[in-house]
């Protein structure tokens, strides 16, 4: 794996084009499954939970690749219901493909998915769903075995407006005979561009975007060219870079209305926002001041992926912010990592408060998890010095380049290749032959 060398102490200025959102491309990666032929998705992020996806794609006998700058997607010859463990522990979002799988082939097997380490995740809920519909699931050590002759559809009332079990109880419901009703159905705005990718196909979907979200399954389902709406959170980090390192930006080819929330945080800190059409300007001339509270919640609410990056942007910023992590229960694994850059940051079980200082200097860094290591580039942009982040293959997770689209915007970030193996380069042998390699 590589690091990243950032130096900091730059002001900010350009425009970039926010990438795909990898939050809505991976469902619908796992919806193509349904069409049953050949379907051609655009703007798709070139991501490590991506290339996790066609693997298992290929597994299960479908063909996947890069056209054009596209990924064309055929699952006309699929032969497989089955995702082994090593592709099951390669991300979270795995376990989509549960609900495809089980509504094209009455029958799926998979193992418990892997992905950040962010605290308890279960999958109650999406087993909950898929069992309404008509599915007979076993756990067996770990492993999920899944068969229903017939599904059909039903009301599934959700306790919590989980992203994941409404996606998956949508896919299924695509798969069953009559309606389908998911009440308490999460929000979010990749949940609407899956139901437009599923109307493309043919399906008959309507709420999404609402907490009620309506299928008409059993109609047979086609391919379609379809293109993925921008990540909101990778917005949310370019934002944030440019709150905490100075200057102004320009982001295209995002909805703003996805980012009211986090615009408001910045704006109230001090920023100056200007938002229009698929457009966000950010300016950021004088010290950021403290906000108030920030409290994560699900859509419409601020969005615990925004929650370490906003924490970065706020680091040298007057007064004190509270942060109340609402989603996961361990989320501030990057405040340590923080910490060693001069960050005064005190954490008490969800509640993290920022006491901002004057000036952080740079240092060498690991990603803690996707977000959290966003938050460390973020950070690293505000401080005086070079930072070294390492262990890239969390952000790679979510980022296309995220060292592109800083530089885009005048950031001085480079990534360099190493060969040591995940975990290994900062170790103090590692840091030393690394730092051999680039003096020379």
């Amino acid at each position: 794996m590589g690091i990243l060398l950032v130096d900091g102490g730059r002001t900010l200025q350009g425009q970039v084009e926010v990438q795909g959102a990898k939050n809505s491309v991976l469902p619908i990666l796992a919806a193509t499954i349904l069409a049953c032929g050949q379907c051609v998705i655009k703007h798709c992020p070139r991501l490590r939970d991506v290339d996790a996806s066609i693997q298992i794609l290929r597994h299960l006998g479908c063909s996947a690749q890069w056209e054009s700058g596209a990924l064309v997607v055929d699952t006309a010859q699929m032969n497989c219901c089955s995702i082994p463990d090593e592709l099951m522990r390669e991300m979270r979002s795995s376990v989509i493909f549960l609900g495809a799988v089980l509504a094209r082939c009455g029958q799926a097997e998979l193992s418990y998915p892997g992905g950040c380490e962010l605290g308890p995740r279960p999958i109650d809920l999406h087993l909950t769903a898929l069992r309404a519909l008509g599915a007979d699931i076993e756990d067996r050590g770990g492993t999920l075995r899944c068969q229903a002759e017939k599904l059909c559809g039903t009301e599934i009332v959700l306790s919590l407006p989980s992203v994941g079990a409404t996606e998956n109880a949508i896919l299924a419901a695509c798969g069953a005979e009559g309606t389908t009703v998911i009440c308490n159905a999460a929000r979010e705005p990749e949940i609407m561009d899956l139901q437009e990718f599923l109307v493309k196909c043919g399906a008959r979907i309507h709420g999404a975007g609402s907490s009620t979200v309506t299928v008409e399954g059993g109609r047979p389902l086609h391919g379609c060219v379809h293109r993925c709406i921008a990540d909101r959170i990778a917005a949310a980090t370019l934002l944030s870079a440019v709150a905490a390192a100075g200057g102004e930006a320009v982001l295209t080819g995002v909805d703003y209305r996805q980012l009211s929330t986090v615009t408001a945080a910045l704006s109230e800190a001090g920023c100056r926002i200007r938002s229009q059409n698929s457009t966000i300007s950010i300016a950021r001339r004088d010290r950021l001041h403290c906000i108030r509270p920030v409290r994560t919640a699900p859509y419409p609410g601020f969005p615990t992926d925004a929650q370490a990056v906003l924490m970065a942007a706020l680091l040298r910023s007057a007064g004190a912010t509270v942060f109340v992590e609402n989603i996961f229960e361990n989320r501030y694994r990057h405040v340590d990592e923080l910490a060693r850059m001069g960050a005064d940051i005190r954490v008490e079980g969800r509640v993290a408060v920022v006491c901002g200082v004057e000036s952080l200097h740079g240092a060498t860094l690991r990603s803690t998890d996707l977000r959290g290591g966003a938050a460390l580039c973020v950070a690293a942009l505000a401080a005086q010095g070079q930072s070294e982040i390492g262990e890239l293959h969390h952000i790679d997770r979510g980022y296309e380049d995220i060292a592109r689209d800083l530089r885009a915007l005048g950031a001085s970030v480079r990534r360099v290749e190493s060969e040591e193996p995940h975990g290994e380069e900062n170790k103090p042998e590692a840091q030393a032959k690394r730092k051999i390699r680039l003096s020379v």
